[in-house]
């Protein structure tokens, strides 16, 4: 149908820009400070989540009380203020496609668990004339895997989000737009989706194009 999609919305971790390498080296930084190691499988777990949750999941990976949960996230966010500021490279494919779908005047949303004060440094490279909305993890009372974040940013355009296209890459966006009920594309980045989840899933954005996210309401 020709108002297929209403409206595009962009997660921007994995997604839009390559940045999850930047936690890597953060909270990599922030294990040895805690005197251990940041292991694969615990990091796979991070993915997805956002800033206060990766830090109690390493602290409880290494045995650290949570009771200076709080001065340690102030640590990684410190630490990705200074990586944000210089910028993060696009995803193959991702720049492309968000260009064209403004082009075409679609409405679009940044929809991240990243919180405001970080997201703003990558909006600079992303350009904030390419959103008419970003939503934060910061913004909302539940973030994903709750489909708080997407249904809100719905509303606030005022689009019907089942019309609606999001674009995600880890298992907890995947189900915050699954469950808001979105048409979703699924690119996997750091850690791959769990077996047996139902949602299209694609190799990289190279390719995507506007008319391809309009044969998704076919």
């Amino acid at each position: 149908m020709n108002d297929f999609p209403q409206a595009v919305f962009f997660d921007m971790d994995g997604t839009l820009l390559d940045s999850e390498p930047l936690w890597d080296v953060a909270l990599e930084e922030l294990a040895i400070e805690l005197g251990g190691t940041l292991e694969p499988e615990v990091r796979a777990r991070m993915v997805g989540t956002n800033e206060e949750a990766s830090v109690i999941i390493l602290l409880e990976s290494l045995g650290v009380p949570l009771d200076r949960a709080a001065e340690y996230q102030e640590w990684l966010r410190a630490r990705m203020r200074e990586m944000f500021a210089a910028g993060a490279p696009w995803k193959p494919g991702a720049r492309e496609l968000l260009l064209e779908v403004r082009a075409a005047g679609l409405p679009t949303a940044l929809v991240t668990s990243t919180p405001r004060e970080l997201a703003d440094l990558l909006l600079r490279h992303l350009g904030p004339g390419n959103f008419d909305l970003t939503v934060c993890g910061d913004e909302v009372e539940h973030r994903k895997p709750d489909p708080e974040p997407y249904r809100t940013a719905a509303e606030k355009l005022g689009v019907d989000i089942t019309r609606s296209v999001v674009l995600e890459d880890s298992f907890s966006g995947v189900t915050s737009a699954l469950a808001a009920r979105a048409v979703t594309i699924a690119v996997p980045s750091e850690v791959p989706l769990p077996p047996g989840l139902e949602v299209l899933t694609l190799p990289s954005l190279v390719g995507v194009d506007l008319a391809y996210l309009r044969g998704l309401g076919a």
